[in-house]
């Protein structure tokens, strides 16, 4: 799938909205999968972060791609824009370290809830 998105590039622009998209849709897939498994809703949650996985792959390896270009002297200009697309890269990236973080926190405050309802029920 990577091969695919870069192979489709056709130009610096392109390679820098093909970062930022793909950063963005990451990050908005962590932060519904992390409201998901607040609710329990555990399913959906990994197939949000699964989406957010694929999204962040085929950001990288745009990433990639331009700096094996400039590895090889095909120089590109640094603007505000690939700034930009960087910054959506690795805040996307943070986000889903922590999206792995709170959704195992929910999972054990679930499991927590239910022992506790469970205990006091049976008093």
């Amino acid at each position: 799938m990577q091969q695919e998105t870069v192979k489709k590039i056709q130009n610096y622009e392109q390679a820098i909205m093909e970062i930022i998209v793909n950063g963005g849709d990451a990050r908005s897939a962590c932060l519904k999968a992390i409201r998901n498994a607040r609710k329990g809703e555990f399913a959906e949650a990994e197939q949000l972060m699964m989406r957010a996985e694929e999204s962040l792959s085929k950001a990288h390896a745009v990433q990639t791609m331009l700096i094996q270009d400039e590895i090889r002297s095909k120089k590109n200009e640094i603007s505000l824009l690939i700034i930009h697309a960087q910054d959506h890269l690795m805040n996307a990236m943070t986000v889903k370290d922590l999206a792995v973080e709170l959704i195992a926190e929910s999972r054990l405050r679930l499991d927590i809830e239910e022992r506790l309802r469970t205990v006091l029920k049976n008093g």
